[in-house]
């Protein structure tokens, strides 16, 4: 346990705080496991980039939960990569015509609804291939909650489903959270070289 400590203490880099003495002893990469939890409470350890911290929504507690509610965090950390995604322009009825019947290249639309777990899974990979295939290819995303006519149009029953069309006519459909891989080679068909 002790060289794991000492592992993780090299591995931390402390930020200087305004409330720090100047005169106090440097921190050595051999320092011991007492040290780390003095440096976390003088707000020594790194600040990590791509973390953040969302506080909680607060519950209604009840009498009996009080006493457990007084243990619990008020927040937790989450990644911010997932702000960081690119967003996906939105088609609607009113768009759907000009957006993809009559695009000149070949066009990506998923199919999706806000509270689809998968749908959130793939909607990044959706983004960073509209970024690959810039100008080649366009990705569009439509919520199927807000435009059931042209989802039951085009025979969608489960959601996320990606529509791939050409010349304004459907040429491709892949139904699922599938691994970018699989979304590359379906486009890759109906992309001019």
């Amino acid at each position: 346990m002790a060289s794991a400590a000492a592992v993780l203490e090299s591995l931390a880099v402390p930020r200087p705080r305004p409330t720090i003495i100047a005169a106090s002893a440097p921190w050595t990469a051999t320092a011991p496991v007492s040290t780390s939890l003095c440096r976390r409470r003088m707000g020594l350890f790194p600040e990590f980039r791509g973390l953040g911290f969302a506080p909680r929504r607060p519950r209604v507690l009840s009498a009996s939960n009080v006493a457990i509610s007084k243990g619990l965090r008020r927040g937790s950390v989450v990644c911010e990569a997932q702000r960081a995604t690119i967003e996906v322009p939105e088609v609607t009825k009113s768009t759907w015509q000009s957006l993809v019947m009559e695009c000149a290249t070949p066009v990506l639309v998923e199919f999706w609804a806000p509270w689809c777990g998968p749908c959130r899974m793939i909607h990044p990979i959706v983004g960073n291939l509209s970024k690959v295939y810039d100008g080649k290819l366009k990705c569009l995303s439509l919520n199927t909650d807000e435009n059931q006519d042209i989802a039951t149009e085009y025979g969608i029953r489960s959601i996320p489903t990606i529509l791939i069309f050409k010349n304004g006519e459907k040429k491709d459909t892949v139904i699922g959270a599938v691994p970018e891989s699989t979304l590359i080679t379906c486009i890759e068909k109906f992309i001019e070289k």
